[in-house]
Parts: structure tokens; C-alpha cells; sequence
């Protein structure tokens, strides 16, 4: 397999949300507007590729019989590094986030990458699947986070799309969780066909 399709095939052919279907409680509670969603989204990318980079520098010297508590320390370190950052930097965002920073350390997507992936590949090839897997959770949140602000509340990015009429009375379903499922169903179907079709 070549480093780019490496990379790309956590974009779509294996999207975490859309295709395989992991990592769904984030993808569910914080992808009510665009800004939140391509936060959480770019929280775990940094956490998976950094994860993915030390475990796969010390795969060889991991025993399999503690492999799982080790991913998961590992794993920890990088989100406590993003959940202080973002703390620092970012307030506003941290506090919409909420307790699905602290939990990103439990996302089996994060942590069935470590395992599946990068404790048995070389470093390029796990910073780039960490890469790609996070940027295509990255852009499932963003776009879900688009349709469900524009629908929801009238805004995209906090800016009125359709008028002061419709934020009067948008279609306050889509930013509540069923909202949340209806996307993800409508779009996984989407992509569903498109990769059923790319692999005929």
C-alpha cells in the first residue's frame, strides 16, 4: 500500500463515522455547529497522530501482555496536552466541548488505530494514517456541524444564512441528538454508495 493511499483512506473509504461507524458519541453530542465540530475533530487528530507516532517508535519494546494499559497512557498524555491547550487558548471552545475532550482518551477509534495500526508499522506510515484517520473524523464533524447550524439555528459560523425570519423559526430538531442521527443516516448512506461504487 503506497504512503498516500495511506493517508486517504481514512478520508472516506474508512471514515470513522461514516463508514465504519466508531466514534459516534462525539460525532453525536458536539457537531451542533460547524465551530464545534471542527474543533472536536481537530482535538483528535492531534491526539491520533501523536499517539500513533510514540507507540509505533516503541512497538518493539512494548510487552503484548500490558500493550492496552500502555496505548491508553500514552493516549492520555496527548489528550491532557490538547485539554490544557485548549483550556489556555481556546476557552470558549473548551467549555462548549465540555467532558468530550477529557474522553477523547477512550475513543475506540483512537484506540484501535494504536492497536490495529500503529503497533505494527513503521512511524511514517502510522503519523500518516493518524493523519488521515483524523482529518477525515475532522471533516465528518465539520460537515455535520454545517448542515445542523444551518438548519438549526440559521448560521453558519455564527453568521445569519437565511435572515432573521428563519432564526426566528429554524428547524430547532437538527441541533438536538435525533438531528444528530438523521445526518449521520442520511450522509452515511451517501457515502456508502460512493465507496460501494468506487470499488466495483
Amino acid at each position: 500500500m503506497t504512503k498516500l493511499n495511506i493517508f486517504t483512506r481514512g478520508l472516506v473509504k474508512e471514515n470513522a463515522v461514516f463508514v465504519l461507524m466508531i466514534g459516534l458519541c462525539p460525532a453525536l453530542a458536539v457537531s451542533s455547529t460547524v465551530r464545534d465540530g471542527f474543533g472536536m475533530g481537530l482535538a483528535a487528530t492531534f491526539v491520533l497522530v501523536f499517539s500513533n507516532l510514540i507507540i509505533s517508535i516503541l512497538r518493539k519494546n512494548i510487552p503484548n501482555e500490558v500493550r492496552i494499559p500502555i496505548f491508553i497512557l500514552v493516549i492520555s498524555t496527548f489528550v491532557t496536552i490538547i485539554d490544557y491547550m485548549m483550556q489556555a487558548f481556546q476557552p470558549d471552545l473548551y467549555r462548549a466541548l465540555g467532558v468530550f475532550v477529557p474522553l477523547i482518551v477512550v475513543n475506540c477509534m483512537i484506540l484501535g488505530r494504536a492497536e490495529a495500526y500503529a503497533s505494527k508499522s513503521s512511524v511514517v506510515n502510522s503519523i500518516l494514517d493518524g493523519l488521515g484517520t483524523g482529518l477525515g473524523f475532522t471533516l465528518a464533524l465539520t460537515i455535520m456541524g454545517t448542515i445542523r447550524e444551518i438548519l438549526g439555528n440559521g448560521t453558519f459560523l455564527g453568521l445569519t444564512v437565511f435572515g432573521e425570519s428563519f432564526r426566528s423559526a429554524p428547524v430547532i430538531f437538527m441541533i438536538m441528538s435525533p438531528g444528530a442521527f438523521l445526518v449521520i443516516g442520511i450522509l452515511k448512506a451517501l457515502i456508502n454508495k460512493y465507496v460501494k461504487r468506487e470499488l466495483r
